[in-house]
């Protein structure tokens, strides 16, 4: 029985093996002790993780059909095959332990993926896998290039992010329209940040929303809110010029603003 690609998922299954086996093996430290493939679909990516990970490995999926697949062909993975949907889980209620997070991710979700791993940060140390391509170079790009954007600056706060290799149409079936790219974030050594993390990703969200702007117009209604100045070296700027640690600093300039303005 094989298992038919759903539009509505946003299913495009991996049928080359070496391919596979370069995704898999693209995951590299040793920081995690279980290892979580979301989306296996048909598992091609499964068989070569249990080869290296056995019963360290757990999949999630939502497709039944996939389940019913990977319950007869995986018997090896007995109750770690988990029946949901990824993004309304909590890493922390499948696992306390470190987890590195592995798949051939749907492309219609894969956003929604990256931001759940930020929410799961100080669970996932590791992730690697594939996604639509233009997708994967926004968020491996760094200050300068057009694709840098909110999910680069806040995933590159917690993750160092390197864009792997390029997977062509032919290696789908279906073959999607673009092409895909394989990307690896490590867990940097990033501990906490000094102000609320709602409050950084405001700021950050603020600053692209006009991304065309300078960052004294695109951050001009928290500037006049908090009643600060933006640092002369920041104000002619645009968004996508900016570091993580640039983002961070500013942050904290209308951080301490808001709080001075409190007392």
């Amino acid at each position: 029985m094989d298992v038919k690609a759903k539009k509505h998922l946003g299913q495009h299954f991996l049928i080359t093996d070496k391919v596979a086996c370069d995704i898999v093996h693209a995951v590299k430290s040793d920081t995690f002790t279980k290892v979580i493939e979301v989306g296996p679909g048909m598992g091609i990516l499964t068989k070569e993780l249990i080869k290296l990970y056995g019963d360290a490995l757990s999949v999630i999926d939502l497709d039944g059909e996939s389940i019913k697949y990977l319950r007869k062909n995986f018997p090896e993975l007995e109750d770690r095959i988990i029946e949901g949907d990824f993004l309304e889980m909590q890493i922390s209620d499948i696992t306390e332990e470190k987890v590195a997070l592995v798949g051939n991710y749907p492309y219609n979700i894969s956003t929604q993926i990256m931001f759940k791993v930020y929410e799961n940060k100080d669970h996932i140390v590791e992730c690697s896998g594939m996604f639509q391509k233009e997708v994967a170079l926004r968020l491996a790009s760094g200050p300068g290039n057009k694709q840098y954007g909110v999910t680069s600056v806040l995933l590159q706060t917690w993750f160092d992010i390197e864009y792997l290799f390029t997977v062509g149409p032919e290696h789908f079936n279906p073959p999607p329209k673009v092409d895909s790219g394989i990307i690896r974030l490590l867990r940097n050594s990033r501990v906490e940040l000094p102000f609320p993390d709602k409050f950084y990703k405001r700021v950050v969200k603020t600053a692209f929303g006009q991304r065309r702007k300078t960052m004294r117009n695109g951050l001009k209604s928290m500037l006049n809110e908090f009643k600060v100045e933006l640092p002369e070296n920041y104000v002619g700027q645009r968004p996508e010029q900016l570091s993580v640690e640039d983002f961070l600093k500013i942050t904290q300039l209308l951080y301490d603003a808001m709080l001075a303005m409190k007392k």
